[in-house]
């Protein structure tokens, strides 16, 4: 591991432990872009660690401070996320935003080995539940797809590293953008229930969609598309289930 000090963290909060592991993809060209920005006072974002494609890891913030990673987000009603949370960036070029290069694609062997290495060591030392292993999509799903539908959730999960739903059979009906009324409701409480930051209103609209999407790339990620059909409401009901939620 290579120590490379972050200058942007502050103290966490007093009184909350660190209950959440949060992943990132880096959505920047190079490496060294990452980690320039991730040192640059200026730019006030930062993660506690940097894994590199070729498996390298960079400690940029010890784990006893808050790091800047999160940013606006949610997760079980807790909107300081920062403040909970250990945040590990992945280099990797990402979803195309503007102003970066595009290029999203699978994370390599070396740096997902690095990375269920990092993050045995981190759930040894902290008490983090299964379900709240997340990607940054998951608790700002508005903003952030990372680190997305090409990332293998089901290798950390194989390894005792996060949460992932068992096949079900189901007969749910489908709900899509634009539905409303009780089972709209309904399943906006299961989201809402399992963690996600949305509003209970019983109308399929943008924000549950997002939420729906954000859902996919992590527990259903051969389609993110933002409808709930069977098999994604199948999926959150067994989360559900297996945390007792």
């Amino acid at each position: 591991m290579i120590e490379r000090p972050s200058p942007n963290h502050d103290e966490r909060p007093s009184g909350k432990a660190i209950s959440l592991l949060l992943l990132h993809y880096t959505g920047m060209s190079t490496m060294a872009e990452a980690l320039a920005r991730l040192l640059d006072p200026a730019a006030k974002v930062s993660a506690h660690y940097l894994i590199d494609e070729d498996g390298t890891v960079y400690r940029l913030v010890d784990e006893a401070r808050r790091a800047w990673h999160a940013g606006v987000s949610e997760w079980a009603g807790e909107r300081d996320i920062n403040g909970i949370s250990i945040g590990i960036e992945l280099v990797n070029p990402g979803h195309a935003y503007p102003g970066y290069a595009g290029g999203y694609r699978p994370f390599p062997e070396p740096q997902m080995a690095a990375l269920v290495k990092l993050a045995r060591d981190i759930l040894a030392r902290h008490a983090i539940p299964p379900q709240r292993v997340l990607g940054h999509s998951d608790v700002a799903p508005a903003r952030k797809t990372d680190p997305g539908e090409l990332f293998d959730w089901e290798r950390l999960a194989a390894a005792g590293i996060g949460l992932m739903p068992r096949r079900r059979v189901t007969r749910h009906k489908t709900l899509a953008p634009g539905d409303s009324g009780r089972l709209a409701r309904g399943f906006q409480i299961r989201l809402r229930r399992f963690g996600y930051g949305i509003a209970v209103s019983g109308i399929y609209d943008l924000a549950t969609e997002s939420v729906v999407k954000a859902f996919q790339r992590h527990y259903r990620r051969s389609q993110v598309d933002g409808i709930a059909d069977a098999e994604t409401r199948a999926a959150l009901d067994d989360l559900l289930d297996q945390t007792g939620l």
